[in-house]
């Protein structure tokens, strides 16, 4: 069923490896794929997502992530892999990041580069073990203002093979959508932890100026 897909890519720098899928959930996807897989058609999944953060900030933290903090919802977990880190240079156009799974992994190649609002990558190999259900294409974040916060578009575009569409499209949207919502959530706890440090390190420096005067004589 995924006869059509010859991506390949070669890594500069060594990465590291993650678990290989569980054999059941391997059984499971050749199954659902043996009763459902057809000729593949094209998918896309967008999420929204509002945080309070300037542009800049949300860039930052999206470029600048590694871990993927949080339980992913339960249905993500039974269902598909779920991300946990990313290793690589997500700055500079035609760079190689690196996606570790909790089974298995994704890399992208880095499309376009334009901060801090657009944010686009192809995907160059996928071993997740639900290839014969679907296998991502590569995707974007699209980061908007919005008033005095921020607005972040996350899309994924897949190959899917699984028949009949109206039975499937719902469940891969949802698990997609949630996917997202995981990624962003990361995102939201990072500016959320930092505005936090800001905020107490605005706070405990008039203490640290009045005691720095009291140990001087001021």
């Amino acid at each position: 069923m995924t006869g059509d897909w010859k991506a390949k890519t070669q890594m500069t720098e060594p990465m590291s490896t993650t678990r290989r899928p569980r054999n059941h959930a391997i059984r499971w996807y050749r199954l659902v794929s043996w009763l459902f897989a057809r000729e593949a058609v094209r998918e896309a999944v967008l999420t929204r997502v509002h945080l309070n953060a300037s542009p800049e900030m949300v860039w930052n933290h999206i470029m600048l992530y590694e871990e993927v903090p949080g339980q992913p919802p339960f249905l993500l977990r039974a269902l598909l892999p779920h991300p946990v880190r990313t290793e690589g240079d997500k700055t500079r156009v035609g760079a190689m990041v690196r996606c570790a799974y909790r089974e298995g992994h994704l890399v992208k190649r880095i499309a376009s580069v334009e901060p801090p609002h657009v944010l686009q990558f192809e995907v160059v190999e996928q071993r997740l073990g639900i290839e014969g259900c679907t296998l991502t294409l590569g995707g974007s974040y699209q980061i908007y203002p919005y008033k005095d916060a921020t607005d972040v578009l996350l899309t994924t575009n897949y190959r899917a093979y699984l028949r009949p569409r109206f039975l499937w499209r719902p469940l891969e949207a949802l698990l997609v959508s949630q996917l997202h919502n995981h990624i962003l959530d990361g995102v939201r706890r990072a500016i959320l932890l930092t505005n936090r440090g800001v905020l107490a390190a605005v706070a405990e420096s008039p203490r640290r100026s009045a005691l720095l005067q009291r140990v001087l004589g001021g």
